[in-house]
């Protein structure tokens, strides 16, 4: 079997990679060298034959759990080094008959496997936001603002996009004195407290499935001179009333696919007739495709990126307009580059907080991640929805323009 597996592997990666600088060793010990010899040299090795078999079959699940179980190694260059080299070279290849057929499976299933319900929508959140509250202060900004940041030139710091992002979002928005807003999905409430020093006299509710999420939300410190803002355990399902602003970051890749209908109809219910959504969420800018497994299982249960041609047609079927539709390039990339390299940089608490195999697991999440949002079809959508076609200014100048009304508060950036 080791023969005749050395012999797949290299007819797979020669397909692949013709570019850069790869080295394989197989599990027998046998040296595979792929690339032009170009940019820095990437070595990684099997330690076994079926770990060889299993990339080859399903790299989309497998490769992440070889590597947790250190089946797979990288010897050279790191991890996020060998998955961009794959991804990037992959753009000009076609996967193998077998994958291929695999990807087709999925895609056709992507319905039935998301049906969301309340009940598995909490777990599904649990699962992951609920971990120990000390993880994400390892790698993420102060504000624990857990989504795509908003970076006004690639060199700017983790912090000033983040607070760029929120500004940005409560541009689109249009808040003003007196809004009741609400944001779907608060995390851990760094958004619904910028957004309520833009309405005093409002009130400003988020909602969270998290229980951790919820109790540190609580406990941060409210603006007296700002909106008085509230955070609740509430699944989007339950709520009543109506809202002047909607906002949702970073939520509505865990609603499923066979929920956006509901989704958008709730939105549509608690959005006043002059009312202003945005919905910030990842998305393909491709046709339709399926979660990769290896996600699904060990990081978001549930979870499913949207194409395009996803989202709008339930937004037209909730009765709702859309206004103005962003596209955020590289940005996740970038974003996902800081946090990669601070959970590097902190591996030996993250370590103490769980374990050795743990941190390999969110390792290859944010190195796949990152690479991903760089070299394949992965964006972020900025949507803007109303109920009338008057309610928002006719050009997007004031987007700019009102991110610059007012100086950053204290607790933006603590």
């Amino acid at each position: 079997m080791g023969p005749l597996a050395n012999r797949a592997l290299k007819a797979a990666l020669s397909r692949i990679v013709t570019r850069g600088s790869l080295v394989v060793t197989t599990a027998n010990g046998h040296i595979l060298s792929f690339g032009d010899g170009t940019g820095s040299r990437v070595a990684v090795r099997f330690t076994d034959v079926r770990a060889q078999w299993a990339f080859l079959i399903d790299a989309d699940l497998r490769l992440g759990e070889l590597y947790m179980d250190q089946r797979f190694v990288v010897d050279e260059g790191t991890l996020y080094d060998f998955v961009a080299m794959m991804l990037r070279e992959a753009q000009n290849s076609t996967h193998p008959l077998v994958a291929r057929m695999i990807d087709a499976a999925r895609t056709r299933l992507r319905r039935f496997r998301h049906r969301n319900l309340p009940a598995r929508s909490r777990r599904n959140v649990a699962h992951h936001y609920d971990l120990d509250a000390g993880l994400y202060d390892l790698f993420l900004d102060a504000d624990r603002q857990y989504s795509c940041a908003y970076f006004e030139h690639p060199d700017q710091s983790l912090e000033e996009a983040q607070l760029a992002k929120k500004k940005h979002l409560a541009a689109k928005l249009l808040v003003q004195p007196g809004n009741d807003v609400l944001d779907i999905g608060c995390g851990w409430g760094g958004l619904a407290l910028h957004l309520a020093a833009d309405a005093p006299g409002g009130h400003v509710l988020g909602i969270t499935l998290s229980e951790q999420q919820l109790a540190y939300a609580s406990k941060r410190e409210r603006n007296k001179d700002a909106a008085k803002v509230d955070f609740a355990l509430k699944d989007y399902r339950s709520l009543s009333g109506c809202f002047d602003r909607i906002v949702s970051v970073g939520m509505f890749e865990h609603v499923g696919l066979a929920s956006h209908g509901a989704f958008f109809r709730q939105c549509s219910a608690l959005l006043t007739d002059d009312g202003v959504m945005v919905l910030h969420t990842i998305g393909c800018s491709a046709t339709p495709g399926f979660t990769t497994p290896w996600l699904d299982k060990y990081i978001f249960p549930g979870g499913y990126i949207p194409a395009l041609s996803e989202i709008v047609p339930e937004i037209e079927r909730a009765g709702l307009a859309i206004n103005d539709v962003e596209v955020l390039r590289l940005h996740y990339a970038w974003t996902l580059r800081h946090w990669r390299q601070r959970f590097m940089s902190r591996w030996l608490d993250a370590a103490r907080l769980y374990d050795e195999r743990f941190c390999r697991m969110w390792e290859y999440y944010l190195s796949t991640a990152e690479a991903a949002f760089r070299y394949e079809d992965l964006v972020v959508f900025q949507i803007q929805i109303t109920k009338r076609n008057n309610v928002v200014p006719t050009t997007r100048d004031y987007i700019a323009g009102t991110n610059q009304l007012r100086e950053p508060l204290k607790a933006d950036l603590e």
